[in-house]
């Protein structure tokens, strides 16, 4: 009897056996409650990139004059002291590497005489600058630990969704590893800086950054480096910006590789072209190509005069900035997709990054501008001018010195090419002359 009892219910045996796996398990898709639930996917992701983003603190000698005229005349002969004062700026930056190589933003530490790095942990280290970029707003530091430091793991932007969250982790006014978050606002942004310049290819986020945040980590929410924040807008709390981390490892492999940043180059000069010129803020169609530069990739991916550049390595080009930015970062022998049109049509092609040749600078200056350059006692100096040319009408002369291109102070030809190749994308360049006691600023237009 008590046997048929048993067997005639199995549904309440089994019910009553699995009502611990009910009442343990998620009921209508609920996921699991953890252990705690404090522990949130962004407290996860900062325990893995807060040790790896540290405090840096640049001193600078600010020298202060009594009278402007002590500079001029030198009163008090060449061996009057230096009145000056010493001033501290923090910033933040990130551990990249295990043997202390950490990257920041060039700004925060352009100037310094001396820099410190203040880790996660506590330790005060001592700081040399490997190399820095300041048209990438980039620079490398070294540090010297006793023992490894944790680096922070590179993530990925090419996946990156609008709306995904985005952590910032830096140290805003002094206050070590402080935490904010919000979200990826946009990606491939454009920013006017304070100076008038255009930067490219920022992430846009939500996330609070203010000053002191510069060169820390921007992290998703598996603790990835996906961005180094770098500016904020004045009077907005919510929009900040920073630089895609691809393009901040390309400059900082270049930085310790070379200690300076070797621009990839294509040979090919172009300028944007809008649907409404009269407006400044009409947007772009692509960069119209003025000319491309013979047995260069460019050529011979089949790039001709007059194609419009709409696609670069899968990225929408609107203009030359967008055009020069995508290619800042890209390695060289890369071989990507590039997509122009040529009347009204569009056309696939391929083009092989590549560096610029070693004799780039010279080139240009012979064949564009009707110069030629020798070096002479630790100067360059101005040794043919082509008749007819542009620097033959411009008044050139040889013996004149030449001092500078693009803004830059050149010593050697190798500092020419640099300048040249820089601004290759330039419609003109820029070349201060000297003569005697006067030197001159002069611009000539580019084809």
């Amino acid at each position: 009897m008590r046997n048929r009892l048993r067997s005639s219910r199995p549904d309440l045996v089994c019910l009553a056996g699995a009502l611990p796996l009910l009442l343990t398990a998620p009921l209508f898709g609920q996921r699991p409650v953890p252990d705690d639930p404090r522990r949130t996917p962004v407290v996860v992701a900062v325990e893995k990139a807060g040790p790896s983003v540290v405090n840096v603190s640049a001193e600078r000698l600010v020298r202060r004059r009594s009278s402007v005229f002590e500079d001029f005349f030198s009163f008090g002969g060449p061996d009057r002291r230096q009145r000056g004062y010493a001033t501290e700026s923090l910033g933040s930056g990130v551990v990249i590497d295990t043997t202390g190589v950490v990257v920041t933003n060039d700004h925060v530490v352009s100037g310094a005489s001396r820099i410190f790095v203040t880790t996660a942990d506590g330790r005060e280290l001592e700081a040399e600058v490997l190399g820095a970029d300041s048209e990438n707003d980039l620079a490398v530091l070294k540090v010297e630990a006793k023992g490894p430091l944790p680096a922070i793991r590179l993530g990925s932007t090419a996946d990156l969704l609008i709306g995904e969250p985005a952590i910032a982790v830096g140290n805003p006014f002094g206050l070590s590893n402080t935490v904010t978050t919000g979200i990826v606002s946009a990606i491939h942004r454009s920013v006017r800086g304070e100076s008038g310049r255009t930067y490219s290819d920022f992430l846009q986020t939500d996330a609070a950054i203010n000053p002191g945040n510069s060169g820390g980590a921007l992290v998703n929410v598996r603790g990835e480096l996906i961005g180094i924040n770098t500016a904020i807008v004045g009077g907005a709390n919510t929009i900040g910006f920073a630089i895609p981390v691809e393009r901040a490892k390309r400059i900082a492999d270049d930085l310790l590789r070379f200690g300076e940043v070797k621009p990839v180059w294509l040979g090919v000069r172009g300028a944007t072209l809008t649907s409404d010129r009269g407006r400044a803020s009409a947007k772009g169609l692509g960069m119209s190509v003025r000319s491309v530069y013979p047995s260069s990739p460019a050529m011979a991916a089949g790039v001709e005069p007059g194609d419009l550049v709409v696609s670069l390595a899968g990225r929408s080009v609107e203009g030359r900035e967008d055009f020069d930015t995508t290619l800042a970062s890209l390695e060289p022998g890369r071989e990507v997709p590039l997509v122009v049109s040529r009347e009204g049509r569009d056309l696939n092609l391929r083009v092989r990054t590549a560096r610029a040749p070693e004799d780039l600078g010279l080139s240009v200056l012979k064949t564009e501008v009707g110069v030629s350059l020798a070096q002479r006692n630790g100067a360059l100096r101005v040794s043919g001018v082509a008749p007819d040319s542009p620097a033959d009408r411009r008044g050139v002369e040889p013996g004149d010195g030449l001092l500078a291109v693009n803004g830059r102070k050149v010593r050697t030809v190798e500092e020419v090419t640099k300048a040249v190749e820089a601004g290759w994308s330039r419609s003109g360049i820029v070349l201060v002359v000297a003569r005697g006691p006067y030197a001159y600023t002069l611009t000539f237009p580019l084809d």
